[in-house]
């Protein structure tokens, strides 16, 4: 019914396209749908600027991340902008285009918010976009339309009365509430931003007011369907704890107003064009505000991702008919620091990550919309504006003046949460606290550190716990945009807690560090037996270490002052790279010498004298390690091949002289070439050598993290992260050939 009734009103803003004969004749193509109309999936704008070449200071050139449409194969689909004279138009063709790299980067001009000129070539810099978009010259202009095909998309050129169809919104109410500019993850105030209704154009401002108003206007329509199955109706309301026709109106409401939240996470310009997958994503790919340049409208009344029906709604039922009506749940509100709710029970928590996350101030962004369409039913929840802030466990620091002090006020406000939980808990039960925050500060003379750890683990231990260990638990779902070529973490480290013993002994720092590297070579090999990924192992070996460190009331140093929890972090991650290290005994000479190699090189060229010196070491040759099929050499010169420059036909079972080196980077390339089926044939092959392999990958990851090699770095997180799979399916070809085995025999 809403559905029906918002198209009543603004559906004619959301036109279909005609596919004409003049449409056909350009893009043959299209000569199945010629004389139909076809549903939008979406429009894809791009936003423009004022060009910076004085010769083409008044047209808008666009500022494009990419051309690309389609990235599917066999379904390539791309946008070519066509100069014409003094002005550019956009045209769209199928296919790959002639110049991929060009297609894929847009008008960018470098990998920061930098672009080129589209008319000109002229580099349009940062600064010049900040400025033009505060004093409001920053526009938009589409670029094309996606529609829905009989299978899949038709991709078309963009038509004047599509673009013109979007200036004719005039939304009635916006929601007109500031934000925070400094907001942690907040880039959008540098382009003029300020108020939440900047971040939608005018028709999604008004399909957003049109559907958050239709959650209102459908009470009497649910009310009357209750009473039909048998409600009372006393008109008691929601907030007042009834049970009648009235509050199962408003019960509803409160799920048709969540599919209004979902709505503005499609309905907004921070969403974005997946060509991989034809689909809109959402706004929030990842917990922050980032500038887009382009961005698709989806379709509100369409059948595509970001449509009312298939993405707003049907999750929600989707998520009703999986929990069922047996469950109840209850939420409520209260500070941490003096709640006491946790007393007598277990607990399992989720904290803020220290400064990595602006929870209050990216609430915002659904709070307005939810508060339009249930501040009658919720009123007390949504009194204020904007969501509270000031008590909120984050360290903003420009909302307490500064970094220091909002480091400050993180470490009092979570100790005092800590203790709190420490007083109450269940005494026979750990507390289990989740924190996925990255390890990422690095110091060159004491290795990797984080702030954001540092000053957690300084609150939990200052509350009376003392850490028992630690859960590696993967929470992230895999594929998720987020983590698409990075190397986020896949896990939450879970950190078990227990009050600390009032009878701790004290211990030397000497002590620590023989009992460190006594006890986490044993939690590593549990860990890499788990298959944690590389990317979450130094996070990981946080909790065996720290349980080390936290089982003493002190550990102190030679002068008798006690240990930081910061020093007692450098030695963790220090013995940590130790023991990695120290696991190269298991390979073999030519592998521990391309090791050593990698960590100063890479992949990059090196004297033939030096590696020739270091062979000598390994206990091996240059000569020998181009036998291999590992190593170029040439001029005096030497590389590391490459996976992508290994031979295609290599054969393991007939190598003379197989290594670790290349058991990986040929799953490296077989893996990234052709999936995870072809790299479990490959090692099927491999046999039980293949384990080797994985034991590697986490020496290759963390020297590559240490010297800032991401993409080589993905590769290896990559590789252990499909090895279950690859396990699995390996697995069952060679049960495959077992069982073909004996019959090709009985044949014969």
């Amino acid at each position: 019914w809403m559905r029906d009734e918002a198209e009543k009103r603004i559906g004619h803003l959301y036109p279909k396209v005609e596919i004409t004969p003049e449409m056909v004749r350009e893009r043959p193509d299209l000569k199945a749908y010629e004389g139909r109309e076809l549903t939008v999936i979406a429009w894809l704008w791009a936003r423009t600027v004022k060009s910076p070449n004085p010769a083409f200071a008044d047209v808008d050139v666009p500022l494009a991340s990419t051309f690309m449409l389609s990235t599917k194969k066999g379904k390539e689909a791309y946008v070519e902008p066509v100069i014409e004279g003094r002005g550019y138009q956009f045209t769209v063709n199928v296919g790959t285009p002639p110049n991929v790299n060009a297609a894929r980067i847009g008008t960018k001009h470098s990998r920061r918010a930098n672009f080129r000129c589209l008319m000109s070539g002229t580099p349009i810099a940062g600064a010049h976009i900040r400025s033009e978009a505060k004093a409001g010259r920053l526009s938009t202009r589409l670029m094309a339309i996606i529609a829905k095909a009989d299978h899949g998309r038709v991709y078309l050129a963009p038509t004047t009365d599509h673009e013109i169809a979007v200036r004719k919104a005039k939304p009635e109410w916006i929601p007109d509430v500031e934000f925070f500019q400094q907001a942690l993850g907040f880039r959008i105030g540098n382009y003029g931003m300020s108020m939440w209704s900047d971040l939608f154009t005018q028709r999604q401002l008004l399909a957003l007011d049109t559907f958050a108003t239709l959650v209102a206007e459908a009470t009497e329509q649910i009310r009357n369907d209750a009473v039909i199955t048998g409600f009372c109706d006393d008109r008691k309301t929601f907030h007042e704890g009834g049970a009648s026709a009235s509050t199962y109106a408003d019960s509803v409401k409160v799920y048709l107003a969540l599919a209004v939240g979902r709505a503005s996470d499609y309905w907004g310009t921070g969403a974005i064009w997946e060509p991989g997958g034809s689909f809109v994503a959402h706004v929030f790919t990842r917990n922050a505000l980032p500038m887009t340049w382009d961005f698709p409208e989806a379709n509100p009344f369409g059948s595509g991702s970001g449509s009312w029906n298939q993405t707003c709604v049907q999750w929600i039922e989707r998520y009703l008919k999986a929990v069922g009506s047996e469950v109840a749940g209850t939420a409520f509100q209260a500070d941490a620091q003096s709640q006491s709710t946790s007393t007598g029970k277990l607990v399992s928590t989720d904290p803020p990550y220290f400064d990595n996350i602006g929870y209050a101030d990216l609430s915002d962004y659904f709070y307005v919309w939810l508060r339009r369409a249930l501040r009658a039913v919720l009123p007390e929840l949504f009194a204020t504006l904007t969501v509270p802030k000031a008590e909120e466990l984050v360290a903003t620091p420009a909302r307490h003046g500064g970094k220091k002090q909002a480091e400050l006020f993180f470490l009092d406000g979570m100790t005092l949460a800590m203790r709190r939980l420490a007083e109450q808990a269940h005494p026979h039960q750990p507390v289990t606290i989740y924190y996925a925050f990255k390890q990422s500060e690095t110091d060159g003379e004491t290795g990797t550190g984080s702030t954001g750890w540092e000053t957690f683990l300084e609150a939990v231990i200052s509350a009376g716990f003392g850490i028992g260990g630690t859960w590696p638990i993967r929470t992230e779902r895999p594929g998720r945009i987020r983590e698409t070529g990075s190397n986020a973490l896949a896990s939450s480290i879970v950190l078990v807690c227990r009050k600390r013993s009032m009878d701790a002994p004290i211990a030397t720092r000497r002590m620590l560090l023989v009992t460190l590297r006594s006890e986490l070579p044993r939690a590593l090999r549990l860990l890499q037996a788990g298959n944690i990924a590389p990317v979450d192992l130094a996070q990981a070996a946080i909790g065996p270490g720290m349980a080390v460190f936290t089982r003493y009331a002190k550990v102190l140093d030679a002068e008798g002052a006690p240990l930081s929890v910061r020093e007692a972090l450098e030695l963790i991650n220090r013995t940590l790279d130790e023991v990695l290290t120290e696991q190269e005994g298991d390979f073999d000479a030519d592998s521990r010498w391309a090791v050593a190699w990698f960590e100063q090189h890479g992949f990059d060229e090196g004297e033939y004298g030096v590696a020739e010196t270091l062979s000598k070491a390994k206990n091996t040759s240059v000569a020998g390690l181009v036998d291999a099929g590992i190593l170029a050499s040439k001029a005096g010169m030497v590389r590391l091949l490459k996976p992508e420059q290994l031979p295609t036909d290599w054969d393991p079972e007939t190598d003379a002289r197989l290594t670790a080196w290349e058991m990986v980077h040929h799953l490296v390339r077989v893996l990234e070439a052709s999936g995870e089926s072809t790299a479990a044939e490959l090692a099927a092959r491999l046999g039980g050598k293949a384990e080797i392999a994985r034991e590697l990958c986490y020496r290759l990851y963390t020297l590559c993290e240490r010297k800032k090699r991401a993409a080589e770095a993905l590769s290896y997180n990559s590789l252990v992260r499909s090895w279950p799979e690859i396990t699995r399916l390996a697995r069952e070809e060679r049960e495959h050939v077992a069982e073909q085995a004996p019959l090709f025999a009985a044949e014969h």
